[in-house]
């Protein structure tokens, strides 16, 4: 995707979507990339949806939100709708398959568009708490911008005093990351 990404995350209060941009963010950083995180969480707290805006960049940054991002991840259904605004011609659409017919009635098969079964091998497969952990691997696969080892680095440093108290949790992310890096390899499907 170049020197420059912007995007967009968005899902239920709960998701984790503050915390995959912050580990982006992190990661970015230590990369040597110019990284600005901005957390929009409306009143999640009652039901809404969690907003995040991610720009990394080789460039200063020169204004802290867009008009359009890049990649836009929406995570529930709410978040489809609540991030159509980020979505422009060439923003690449990263959702669970569950919300597979939402999105293609919203958007049509005209955008760009990479459908995971986030979910399901989330809940079949490891426990339900690493999602948001498997959407960013897909995210850092799909993106092609960062090392594998500085969003590593920063999934150690956001969640390592989890790990130190509960070791089994770093194998169970570890996997989650890889498990979502291997379906980002899939590349865009619509």
């Amino acid at each position: 995707m170049g020197v420059s990404l912007k995007i967009a995350l968005a899902g239920e209060g709960g998701q984790g979507v503050q915390s995959v941009a912050e580990i982006i963010s992190e990661a970015a950083y230590t990369a040597g990339y110019q990284a600005l995180y901005i957390p929009n969480f409306g009143v999640e707290q009652r039901g809404g949806v969690s907003l995040a805006f991610v720009q990394i960049s080789r460039e200063q940054i020169g204004a802290p939100k867009f008009m359009l991002a890049d990649v836009v991840v929406a995570l529930s259904h709410r978040a489809v709708d609540r991030s159509r605004q980020y979505v422009g011609p060439e923003t690449l659409l990263i959702y669970d398959e569950s919300l597979r017919d939402e999105v293609r009635s919203l958007y049509g098969t005209e955008q760009k568009q990479l459908a995971i079964p986030a979910l399901v091998v989330a809940q079949q497969e490891m426990h339900p708490r690493v999602f948001n952990v498997i959407i960013l691997g897909v995210l850092m696969q799909v993106a092609d911008l960062l090392e594998r080892s500085h969003v590593e680095r920063a999934l150690e440093r956001r969640l390592g005093h989890k790990f130190a108290q509960d070791p089994s949790l770093r194998e169970l992310n570890y996997r989650a990351l890889e498990r979502g890096y291997q379906m980002g390899k899939g590349g865009v499907a619509v």
